[in-house]
């Protein structure tokens, strides 16, 4: 019996290693430097620790995956979250691992590089145009900034590539192959994955979703190669899944109560840990008197009367500690004059009657119960006097009302707010006659045990609503952009300065490499202009896989960078430098395979070439201390990098 030898054979892309190995060193390299607080780490780092201690918060800049990925870079290094994360400059302690915070920002920013390389070679250009698009990103200053930091764009343009990269080698691989599976199965995920990260990584997912409809479009009839089914399920139904899923572990992992419980429902605040709330039906308030003007928080608290309380009663909710009715009258009340006044009614003799009556509406009643319940029962409490409604008027009370909410009735109201709904958190019962033992016993909760879990359905549609719903005050910025300025970098962001020395990081990208993909977006429109044009008049320059190629590079990086660019032109909200960085990657995929699609003149052309990429060299080593924050420049050199008038680069004197 003669053993045959068993033989491997592997093919190994030199270039794709070097240009890996490469952009591992730009991104990676002293990672720990700064050993402070670096701009937006202020903000995502207050995140972190709150997932170290597993108490719950709302971002209403987006989904919990991003920084669910920089809280398991955290955890890797120990991170345990007692860190302050109050000012930008703040020394980081020994204790803390500053590398491992920001390692898997900079490890997908390093990705980004080969993945580029892969995408151009997808899109069936040469090794010479994919080595072009790597070098472009490699040598990117604004990228390699924004990857060493603990920040989100590095994650998000990674999911976005290797979505279109997964999804181009699925649509080139051989008809019923398990392997294209694999590679359309891994390009949902990632969607899902950049959608996950930010909200504006819709944008590349619906790109992507137009692609392969177009794809599946020319497929129709073809029963050797029918994708539908298969595409349906890896591009809709597992992103749909795994965007759900993101959230089950965000809600998982946050279990105990936090600051911002206060924006969503009892019933989800009553779910998370260090909150007790026990049930009972009822009716009364949680409040405090000063000056006989009555103020309440959005929930009430209440006693026990003989009998279940059921929509449509009539009932008087009794102060505890004073024993004042709640009443309204029509009179205006004093911060919000269109509506009644709601104060504890006192006789002084005036003659005018309590008007102290209130019938109880509970408007979840189909979905719940007729019986007004702690947590589960939303009730509006309409004054039988005037048919005014119990509400928040969202207007703060003087000093006299200890600046709380003011508490009105208002008659004229159209549908639904949430400023009239009112729910029970949980019951304080007194007995005492005696002012001081009852107030002992009002402050302490009568606990009864009740199961108050919700499903996980019903806390994702809450939590999916405040975060698309509830929006922080937008205020300027000194480093805020408009979107037109981006396209010449008129701005940059001062993300460190040292607190002694001339040391200093900037958001500033390459020059160079930025005019060549602003050039490349206006050349390849251009052309494409020309070639439908002279192809409508029957005049064909580029054979039938040369255009459908053209066709297919405008798609993916024309069709990209208008998806990730032209919707900040209608956003009104703060916008900063690095919200182009999606759309500029495209552009640097672009332009070398514009490059090789260009025949003519082909020996100027090299030379045209050679010479911007030593430009782009040259223009990427000069910045580089601003990239880096080191080594550290004197005053002048500093003036000297200051390319642009409108870039605000900060020096000390000496």
């Amino acid at each position: 019996i003669q053993c045959l030898p068993l033989l491997v054979t592997a093919q190994v892309d030199l270039v794709l290693v070097l240009v890996s190995l490469l952009s591992l060193w730009t991104r990676l390299s002293r990672l720990s430097y700064p050993s402070s607080v670096v701009f937006d780490e202020v903000y995502y780092g207050q995140f972190v620790s709150l997932y170290m201690k597993r108490v719950f918060f709302i971002d209403d800049s987006g989904p919990p995956l991003g920084h669910m990925i920089l809280a398991l870079g955290a955890y890797l290094g120990g991170f345990d979250g007692n860190f302050v994360w109050n000012r930008i400059g703040a020394e980081y302690p020994c204790s803390v691992s500053v590398a491992s915070l920001r390692l898997l920002p900079a490890l997908c920013g390093a990705l980004c590089v080969p993945l580029a390389y892969l995408l151009t070679l997808e899109l069936r250009f040469s090794h010479l145009s994919a080595l072009g698009a790597a070098l472009l990103l490699l040598l990117e200053n604004s990228l390699i900034v924004q990857s060493r930091f603990m920040l989100l764009e590095s994650l998000l343009i990674f999911f976005v590539l290797l979505a279109f990269f997964s999804y181009l080698r699925f649509h080139n691989a051989p008809s019923r192959s398990w392997s294209g599976s694999g590679w359309l199965l891994l390009s949902g995920v990632s969607c899902a994955a950049a959608v996950g990260v930010k909200y504006t990584g819709l944008f590349s997912y619906l790109l992507l979703l137009g692609v392969a409809s177009v794809h599946t479009w020319n497929l129709i009839g073809d029963r050797a190669v029918s994708h539908c089914v298969s595409k349906v399920l890896c591009l809709l139904v597992v992103p749909v899944l795994l965007y759900v899923f993101w959230f089950y572990i965000h809600l998982s992992v946050l279990h105990r109560s936090g600051p911002h419980d206060q924006l969503m429902s009892s019933a989800f605040q009553a779910s998370l840990q260090a909150t007790t709330h026990t049930d009972s039906p009822g009716s009364g308030d949680h409040s405090c008197l000063p000056s006989g003007c009555l103020c309440f928080r959005q929930e009430l608290v209440v006693d026990t009367p003989p009998r279940p309380i059921r929509h449509g009663d009539v009932i008087q909710l009794v102060h505890g500690m004073t024993s004042r009715f709640l009443n309204s009258h029509d009179v205006a009340a004093p911060m919000s004059p269109h509506a009644q006044e709601v104060s504890g009614y006192i006789d002084f003799n005036v003659s005018m009657a309590a008007q102290n009556l209130w019938r109880v509406d509970i408007y979840n009643r189909e979905a719940e119960s007729e019986v007004w319940k702690t947590i589960v029962s939303e009730v509006r409490l309409v004054h039988l006097n005037t048919s005014a409604i119990l509400k928040l008027s969202g207007v703060a009370l003087p000093d006299w009302g200890f600046r709380q909410l003011e508490v009105v009735a208002e008659k004229l109201q159209k549908g639904h707010s949430s400023s009239l709904g009112w729910t029970v958190e949980e019951h304080r019962y007194g007995t005492s006659q005696e002012q001081k033992e009852r107030e002992a016993e009002l402050h302490s909760p009568t606990h009864i045990d009740v199961d108050r879990k919700i499903s996980f359905w019903s806390k994702f549609t809450e939590l999916q609503w405040k975060m698309l719903s509830v929006k922080q005050e937008e205020s300027e910025h000194k480093y805020s952009s408009a979107p037109l300025e981006w396209l010449t970098m008129e701005t940059n962001i001062a993300y460190w300065l040292h607190a002694s020395t001339n040391a200093q990081i900037h958001l500033i990208g390459n020059p160079v490499s930025w005019g060549v993909a602003s050039l490349s977006l206006l050349a390849y429109q251009l052309l494409a202009t020309v070639y439908t044009l002279r192809r409508r008049r029957g005049l064909k320059d580029l054979s039938d896989g040369a255009w459908q190629r053209f066709v297919s590079l405008g798609f993916v990086c024309v069709g990209g960078w208008m998806m990730n660019f032209l919707p900040f032109l209608l956003m009104d909200k703060t916008l900063f430098l690095y919200h182009y960085l999606p759309a500029l990657c495209y552009l640097y995929v672009l332009s070398p395979a514009l490059l090789e699609h260009i025949r003519t003149l082909r020996s100027a052309l090299c030379v045209c070439t050679a010479a911007v990429l030593v430009a782009i060299l040259l223009s990427y080593w000069n910045f580089c201390p601003l990239t880096y924050g080191r080594p550290e420049l004197s005053a002048n050199q500093l003036q000297a990098l200051k390319w642009r008038d409108s870039w605000d680069i900060l020096y000390r004197r000496r």
